[in-house]
């Protein structure tokens, strides 16, 4: 059964909390009002069963109500997912901050607390290995219906599968001569950008808009045709692109999003610089973008081996003063400065130990001494 077919959620609260959800729905995507409603209703299921007595805001307490409920989300067997409890407790919280601000009762926003939300988990770039995708891609173009030319579609440009879905049957533009690119639309991070394609990735769009041809529902004006819901559709291709990759043999889950992380890494690895990797994936911060790069050794290696070859900024070795042949004053600052050069010359070739870091403090000693007699005038004549 669908989220959108569920029965409605029977309990007191749970008008108030559904105007809450409203409230801040306003500034927020489909799927963030659907993960609040899911999260509020995990909750006051939960409450309803545990405590039948509580009707109203003001009985909420932390303790039992908020704490048995976190208790009992640590305690599912099987276990959730560390960021799927992380989200209901962060989803919770904000309808409860909302609830205090529009009911006037402060002591909501302190049920669920900020130290009580873990920290999400690092999460290691996801791309494909090289065997998987070739593997993942010949089987893809082997197909050519609709579910193959749609992932390829992802893999080739980076999209997310929520942006593809909604893209648009015109997004295709042509910005000179040989030159393509997919307008994605405004998105998760609510920024919208053009993506450079090549003719591959061009037929791929003239063939999913063949098949949206032969779809019998409605133009509604995006490139695939939607029989029941986005929700449903994503669904579907998700199921698709798991099916391909047990027919090739993956023995890994592949995931859509993993393509995004493969199309990334590559576009490294061809020459494209961090500013422009963060415009063809729609990130609004560098660090958003490395978390996406999978460098491995390889790469490494390479980026090594360049930067020995062509060093930019090696120190040049001191210059070796003349030697001291000045009567005088200016003797005394020729030779302190002709062996302040030959201690320096000597340490550096010497490996790191006591003997290197007393020949650098005796350099440092006699830069020191040097500078005090730079500062004396010479005798009277």
């Amino acid at each position: 059964m669908t989220r959108s077919l569920r029965s409605p959620l029977l309990h007191p609260l749970g008008p108030t909390f559904d105007a809450a959800v409203d409230s801040l729905g306003a500034a927020l995507a489909p799927e963030s009002i659907r993960q609040y409603r899911d999260a509020v209703r995990n909750f006051l299921s939960w409450l309803g069963t545990h405590h039948p007595e509580v009707v109203s805001l003001d009985q909420l307490r932390r303790d039992p109500h908020i704490l048995g409920w976190m208790t009992q989300l640590r305690s599912r067997v099987p276990p959730l997912a560390p960021i799927t409890y992380i989200l209901r407790l962060t989803f919770v919280r904000g309808a409860l901050n909302e609830l205090a601000w529009t009911t006037r009762m402060p002591e909501l926003s302190q049920l669920v607390r900020r130290q009580d939300i873990p920290r999400r988990p690092h999460s290691l770039p996801r791309a494909l290995s090289d065997d998987h995708d070739q593997l993942l891609q010949q089987e893809l173009r082997r197909r050519n219906d609709l579910g193959s030319n749609f992932f390829l579609l992802l893999r080739h440009t980076g999209m997310r599968i929520g942006e593809a879905v909604d893209l648009s049957f015109d997004c295709l533009h042509t910005s000179g001569l040989d030159h393509w690119a997919v307008h994605v639309p405004i998105g998760k991070l609510k920024t919208e950008r053009l993506v450079p394609v090549d003719s591959f990735t061009r037929d791929l769009v003239h063939r999913l808009r063949f098949f949206r041809w032969l779809d019998p529902t409605p133009p509604d004006g995006h490139l695939l045709a939607r029989p029941a819901s986005r929700h449903m559709l994503i669904r579907q291709l998700r199921s698709y692109l798991h099916e391909v990759s047990a027919a090739v043999g993956i023995p890994v889950r592949i995931v859509p999003h993993q393509l995004r992380h493969t199309y990334a890494s590559e576009m490294l690895r061809c020459g494209v610089d961090l500013p422009a990797l963060m415009k063809l994936l729609g990130h609004t911060s560098p660090e958003m973008t490395m978390v996406y790069l999978d460098i491995a050794l390889t790469d490494l290696q390479r980026e090594f081996d360049l930067a020995c070859s062509h060093p930019r900024h090696a120190a040049p070795p001191p210059r070796a003063p003349a030697s001291p042949t000045r009567d005088g004053f200016a003797g005394v600052r020729d030779a302190l400065v002709t062996a302040q050069h030959m201690v320096e010359m000597y340490r550096r070739t010497l490996p790191e130990g006591d003997s290197r870091r007393s020949l650098d403090r005796l350099g440092n000693r006699l830069a020191k001494i040097l500078a005090e007699i730079r500062k004396l005038q010479p005798p009277p004549k």
